[in-house]
């Protein structure tokens, strides 16, 4: 069965079929550690769901996006968290909170950052990436798309979207929740799912 496959698979070997495109593969790669960073968020943030699943789908970006950059000198479970330690610690500050991230089980927080430094062979494979991202950009909503493209291209904080788009906070906060959804939706099945 090719569902087997899949399952059967190591990190590592999803990682590659990811990187050639698999977009199977990085969905069954991402459910492995989907569940326990969810956890991780919802204990960080108080036990707050909405802001562990914001937390979630922009870690799931994040990872898509830089999967190019995994070095197997490391479990990809340590590199998952690693991203979602920077997402939670950038998450922190952008909402000035008192909330703290101490350091992940496995001491995860002492990788070094230069470790993710891109070779040439990462640099063509994340030029792939961003053709094949482009495309999912251009099957979104524009309204979705300007959103991701000011909150993950450009870094702006939802207080900064509101002011450029003219909308209140919390519409900025529920239609990036749901551009998120929309783009990892694309990654994961290829379907179109325009409103």
């Amino acid at each position: 069965m090719e569902i087997e496959r899949y399952l059967i698979a190591t990190d590592q070997e999803l990682v590659g079929w990811s990187l050639e495109g698999d977009n199977v593969a990085f969905e069954h790669l991402f459910n492995r550690y989907r569940e326990s960073m969810f956890q991780l968020y919802v204990q960080r943030t108080g036990g707050n769901k909405e802001d562990a699943g914001d937390l979630l789908q922009e870690t799931f970006v994040k990872v898509y996006l830089n999967l190019h950059a995994y070095k197997p000198c490391y479990t990809f479970g340590q590199w998952v968290y690693t991203i979602a330690r920077n997402t939670f610690i950038d998450f922190v500050r952008k909402r000035r909170d008192d909330l703290s991230f101490d350091s992940l089980p496995g001491g995860y927080a002492n990788i070094p950052a230069n470790t993710f430094a891109p070779t040439p062979e990462d640099s063509y494979i994340r030029s792939q990436q961003r053709a094949q991202l482009e495309q999912y950009l251009e099957r979104m909503t524009p309204r979705y798309r300007r959103l991701i493209e000011l909150r993950f291209f450009k870094d702006y904080s939802y207080e900064e979207i509101a002011t450029e788009l003219g909308l209140p906070l919390g519409t900025v906060k529920t239609q990036i929740h749901r551009a998120r959804e929309q783009l990892c939706r694309f990654i994961t099945d290829n379907s179109d799912m325009l409103e």
